[in-house]
C-alpha cells in the first residue's frame, strides 16, 4: 500500500529564532519515498541538511519573527503488513555485543536507569532473557502507564512516569527502554508516523508516536509499549538514546506553537 505521511507546524515568535529539524523520513525508508518528504516553509528560509551522531537526517533554519509555518508532504510505499516479531530472539552477554550498542545501555537525560534499576530487577529479574523479557517490560509498562494527552510533562522522566503512572507515549517508551537498560538490554527511543488503519473509529487526532527497538537475536526489533499490540504503517523518522535526541523541533528562543497537524493516511486507489 501507499501512504501519505506529512505535518504542519505554526509558530509564533518574538524574534528570529534558530531552529534544529528532526522531520525527514529515516533514511532506512529511502527506497520507499514515492514523493520526497521536501521541508517547506513559509516564510521561505535557507534550509541546511546534516546527519547527526545517531545517523538521522537533520535540518537548521534560523525562523523569522512573526508566524512562521513549517510543513511537509510525502508518499512512502509500505508492506501493508503488521509489525513483525521474532518470539525466539535471545538476550546478549554485554561482551557480545557490538560497540555501537553500548550507549543504549546507559542512562539518558529521560531514561534514568539508576533510579528504576532495584524496580526493573524485582519486576523482571524472572522472566526468560530475551524477547519474552522485553515482551513481559512491554506488558507491564502498557498496563502500568494510563495514557491521556492531558498529561503530557516535556520534563517527565522514565522513574517519574514510573510512580505518577501517567503519561503519552513518549512516557511508555521512556520507562520501557529504562527497563531494558537496567536490565543489561541494549534499547534505543525511535519516533515516527503511524497510522491507525486496522484499528477501530473513530480515529484520534494525528500526532507522531513513539515506540523502541532492543537489540536482541543480533539485530534491533521494535517494541511499541503505547500499543503493545502490531500496527500497520509505522514509517520511522529519528533513533535516539530518548525524546531529546529526537525531538521534531528545538528552538533556541521563545516561540509559541499555535498550530500542530499530522497525517498519516493510506492512498485512496483509483477506480
Amino acid at each position: 500500500m501507499e501512504l501519505n505521511v506529512g505535518y504542519e507546524l505554526i509558530y509564533d515568535l518574538p524574534q528570529p529564532t534558530p531552529m534544529l529539524l528532526v522531520l525527514h523520513i529515516h533514511y532506512t525508508r529511502a527506497a520507499d519515498i514515492l514523493i520526497p518528504d521536501h521541508i517547506i516553509t513559509d516564510p521561505v528560509v535557507p534550509l541546511t541538511a546534516y546527519r547527526d551522531g545517531f545517523g538521522n537526517w537533520c535540518s537548521r533554519i534560523v525562523a523569522p519573527a512573526g508566524r512562521f509555518r513549517i510543513a511537509s508532504n510525502a508518499i512512502v510505499r509500505d508492506s501493508g503488513k503488521p509489525d513483525s516479531f521474532d518470539k525466539s530472539a535471545q538476550q546478549h552477554s554485554i561482551e557480545d555485543l557490538p560497540e555501537e550498542a553500548i550507549v543504549f545501555l546507559l542512562a539518558s537525560r529521560y531514561c534514568d536507569t539508576e533510579k528504576l534499576s532495584q524496580a526493573a530487577w524485582d519486576l523482571f529479574g524472572n522472566t526468560p532473557p530475551g524477547w519474552a523479557r522485553v515482551q513481559a517490560i512491554c506488558d507491564y509498562v502498557h498496563n502500568h502507564i494510563t495514557f491521556n494527552y492531558g498529561h503530557a510533562n516535556p520534563t517527565r522522566t522514565a522513574s517519574e512516569a514510573f510512580y505518577e503512572r501517567r503519561g503519552v507515549c513518549r512516557d511508555f517508551t521512556h520507562l520501557a527502554v529504562s527497563f531494558c537498560r537496567a536490565m543489561n538490554i541494549p534499547a534505543r527511543y525511535c519516533t515516527g508516523y503511524l497510522s491507525d488503519l486496522g484499528t477501530p473509529k473513530p480515529w484520534a487526532v494525528g500526532d507522531f508516536a513513539a515506540w523502541f527497538e532492543a537489540y536482541i537475536g543480533g539485530r534491533w526489533q521494535m517494541f511499541d509499549p503505547r500499543n503493545n499490540t502490531p500496527r500497520l504503517g509505522r514509517v520511522l523518522m529519528a533513533r535516539g538514546r530518548d525524546a531529546i535526541d529526537v525531538a521534531i523541533t528545538t528552538t533556541f528562543g521563545m516561540n509559541n506553537l499555535a498550530s500542530f497537524k499530522v497525517i498519516t493516511d493510506e492512498v485512496a486507489k483509483a477506480n
